[in-house]
């Protein structure tokens, strides 16, 4: 080849360089403090929305109303629960592809912030963790046990690979990787844990990836959930002093960026409490305080959505307190998705900073009081269980928990009978905190009252030898965050009579969900039902939509404690009687045009004597027993 050939290969090799463009990037400039886009200094202004707690129909509105909001990223959880019900069965279709989610927020705009866990807390059942873990019951949670790394390796190399090819360097969205959650507030402090999942994020993500920890805003949180190689970044609300809470990031991180990963918008509700609320004019100064300077924000919630079926989790504070079914946080966007003032609050501080995307903020989804439906007794619960539990009872001496008998969810019947006659009453007994969580208790078929884990765990019964006595228990959700962390469910010790105990058990594991999927009880032959309205009862009814199927809340008037499905859908928990919670948001999507939709009502302490269910346009969230009157309707 002559020199001129040479030299127009070498100049046209040179073109191709400059006219190539630079390679994607997402670093942190540890001099001026500050994360760099394709070289660029960069701030984020993000909020949190959990795909698993939003219908996948309305994915697409809720990401919207985030961007029109003026925010650029969307920092997302991936509860390892939801995805893998049972060991080595992975679930990604319909709301649980998370994928999709992803895909969807690239396509409108935004950048992702991961949470991949494998611990998330996010009040989700088990922190996210799945209970199969616990069939292992020595398992030490969130640490270097084999058997629970053994578990985290095999779902990580599951997940991870779905996730690199979307990391912001080959070209997707995701620009940062969470490694674990709030691991300083964990008892274990286990760097090795860490320093192991370091090394599995890194093998699987490869090296360019940003990978980071959250803890909370104080300096002994932050010593056993930070290690280097991770960048740490911190956690606090509204009410914090904004320069003392980075002066603890900054204890560990003198130099980089400052980053808040959950600025509370609000918080949570727990059954028995108050409603959460938090101030617009609060959330909104504190979001300007820290943008002023220079920070980088998640907002947390920004859409906080439902905990549907029995995702819900629960804190232990001196005692139990499970989390409600709506997870509303009195975040910017409501449950159901709409704007609030807190929304334009926010939205009006971020214009200061940054410009708006043009355009208006999308109108609230329309919502529809369907009215009043009557529902009938379907059958108690004891007289179905033939349908509930198809493969027939366990026998077993004494009680066995949930994960004993590989139950996650849900409900499970423990039956005996009274070993002598009991002429005057006598104390049926429970060991302290061995109700987990609820346990409904019957005679004969005769309800009697209700155990509960850190309540009343004693009832006076009276019966004959040989009568049958039944304990329907519920869990009520795993606890979610905190030590006191391998929440067993079921009985945990056993009743006892007169300080007697009680023996020759048969345990009906409930598989309700199945049977209610597959059209049981409204494709099946109508149960007579003689007895009365108290104790563990299906209630089933219908309605028609006229002609639309927009969002709803349903209100129980008179009803006690229970669980919704329609359609085959499970809405969740129901607790009036407990509070604050009064009504379960219904989405539009789940109902049907054209034909009547399936109501079934799972009540577990008593009906009212006419039973209906008020389908309304708006939601009832503050009203505990305490200081509501009694429900005239």
């Amino acid at each position: 080849m002559g020199l001129p050939a040479l030299g127009l290969l070498l100049a046209a090799a040179l073109l191709r360089t400059e006219a190539a463009p630079p390679a994607r990037s997402f670093q942190i400039d540890f001099e001026q403090d500050c994360f760099r886009k394709d070289g660029a200094p960069f701030r984020y202004v993000s909020g949190s929305v959990h795909y698993a707690r939003v219908p996948r129909p309305a994915w697409r509105d809720r990401l919207l109303r985030l961007y029109m909001a003026g925010l650029n990223a969307v920092q997302v959880y991936v509860p390892w629960n939801y995805h893998e019900p049972q060991p080595g069965v992975y679930d990604f279709s319909g709301d649980r592809d998370v994928e999709a989610f992803l895909d969807l927020a690239a396509e409108l705009g935004l950048l992702v912030i991961l949470r991949p866990g494998p611990y998330i807390c996010a009040e989700w059942e088990m922190g996210g963790l799945p209970a199969w873990l616990l069939w292992k019951a020595d398992i030490i949670l969130r640490s270097s046990d084999p058997a629970y790394l053994a578990a985290v390796d095999a779902w990580l190399h599951v997940l991870l690979p779905k996730i690199k090819p979307r990391l912001y360097q080959h070209g997707g969205n995701i620009i940062s990787v969470q490694v674990e959650n709030e691991y300083g507030s964990y008892y274990a402090c286990d760097l090795g844990y860490l320093q192991h999942l370091l090394g599995t994020f890194r093998a699987l993500l490869g090296p360019e990836v940003l990978l980071f920890t959250t803890d909370g805003a104080q300096v002994e949180e932050l010593r056993c959930g930070t290690l280097q190689g991770l960048y740490a970044t911190i956690d606090f609300g509204p009410d914090s002093n904004v320069t003392e809470a980075f002066d603890a990031q900054r204890h560990v991180e003198p130099m980089g960026p400052l980053v808040n990963s959950e600025y509370y918008t609000g918080w949570l509700d727990y059954w028995g409490g108050p409603h959460a609320s938090t101030s617009a004019t609060l959330v909104a100064q504190g979001l300007a305080d820290m943008l002023q300077l220079g920070a980088n924000v998640n907002m947390y919630m920004f859409h906080g959505g439902t905990n549907f079926a029995y995702w819900s989790g629960a804190d232990f504070k001196d005692q139990y307190k499970p989390v409600t079914t709506s997870y509303d946080y009195d975040a910017p966007l409501s449950e159901a998705g709409d704007p609030t003032e807190k929304l334009f609050a926010i939205r009006t501080v971020i214009s200061k900073f940054q410009p708006l995307p043009v355009g208006p903020m999308p109108p609230p989804t329309p919502k529809y009081a369907y009215g009043r439906v009557a529902l009938h007794k379907y059958a108690d619960l004891l007289d179905v269980l033939d349908v509930l539990s198809p493969s027939g009872p366990i026998q077993s001496q004494f009680p066995l928990i949930f994960e004993a008998v590989k139950q996650a969810h849900g409900f499970m019947l423990y039956r005996t009978q009274l070993p002598y006659d009991i002429l005057a009453p006598a104390t049926l007994s429970a060991p302290p905190h061995s109700i987990c969580d609820r346990g409904y208790v019957m005679l004969q078929k005769e309800y009697q009252g209700t155990l509960e884990r850190d309540g009343q765990t004693e009832l006076r019964v009276k019966g004959k030898a040989g009568d049958t006595l039944d304990v329907l228990l519920e869990n009520m959700g795993r606890i979610s965050f905190g030590a006191n962390f391998s929440d067993f469910k079921g009985l945990l010790g056993n009743l006892s009579l007169d300080s007697r105990p009680l023996s020759k058990w048969l345990i009906y594991p409930l598989a309700i969900d199945a049977a209610i999927q597959q059209g049981w009880p409204h494709a099946a032959l109508p149960k007579s039902s003689c007895r009365g309205r108290a104790g563990p009862a299906f209630y089933t009814g219908t309605f028609e939509t006229p002609g639309i199927a927009w969002d709803t809340f349903v209100k129980f008037p008179g009803w006690s404690k229970g669980q919704l499905w329609i359609n085959g859908f499970n809405l969740g928990r129901y607790w009036p009687r407990q509070g604050p919670q009064q009504t379960l948001f219904v989405p539009g999507s789940i109902l049907r045009v054209g034909c009547p939709n399936n109501i079934t009502v799972l009540e577990l302490e008593e009906a009212p004597p006419n039973p209906f269910l008020l389908f309304l346009d708006q939601p009832l969230f503050n009203t505990t027993l305490s200081h509501s009157s009694p429900d005239k309707e």
